[in-house]
């Protein structure tokens, strides 16, 4: 595993976990999420679809895959990488995807 996966993927867990608990409250359970972490109110189906991300994010990173666009094959780019880590689509790429048709 690369240093920029390695990173990524320990940004991503914390998120996961951050998310989870969100995820937890707002769908009505117990717990603790501090106001840095969760902005309030969350919608329960925005932190779904956030969770989704990172969840694929990491399988792309455990499938070899992270940091390649999605769409064209081309790189995301470290500075992207690090500035959104569960991103899929490049720069070029991100402004029109096909399921936004």
């Amino acid at each position: 595993m690369s240093r920029i996966e390695s990173e990524a993927r320990s940004l991503l867990l914390d998120r996961r976990e951050a998310l989870c608990r969100a995820h937890a409250v707002g769908s009505g359970g117990q717990g603790f999420v501090p106001d840095d972490v969760v902005p309030e109110p969350v919608a329960v189906g925005q932190v779904a679809r956030e969770l989704a991300e990172v969840d694929a994010a990491l399988h792309r990173i455990a499938a070899g895959s992270y940091g390649t666009c999605s769409a064209c094959g081309g790189p995301l780019g470290l500075q992207r990488l690090r500035a959104i880590p569960e991103a899929r689509f490049c720069l070029g790429c991100s402004g029109h995807r096909p399921e936004d048709d």
